[in-house]
């Protein structure tokens, strides 16, 4: 179970940056974020955190 918390984490933060990036752009409406400059910056910074740590927690699962 070494590798579930960095697994659950980066996926989390891989989807909050994606839906962050589209509504920055604009693609989803109905929210403060949305067409907002600063939420499509954001986002994919996240995503790239997010997939990082997807990487680290496959990296512990696969030494035990």
């Amino acid at each position: 179970m070494k590798g579930w918390l960095p697994l659950t984490l980066g996926l989390l933060a891989v989807v909050m940056g994606a839906v962050w990036t589209v509504q920055g752009l604009g693609y989803v409406g109905g929210s403060v974020m949305t067409d907002q400059r600063a939420w499509a910056l954001l986002g994919p910074l996240l995503v790239l955190i997010g997939l990082g740590t997807l990487w680290r927690g496959l990296r512990g699962r696969r030494r035990t």
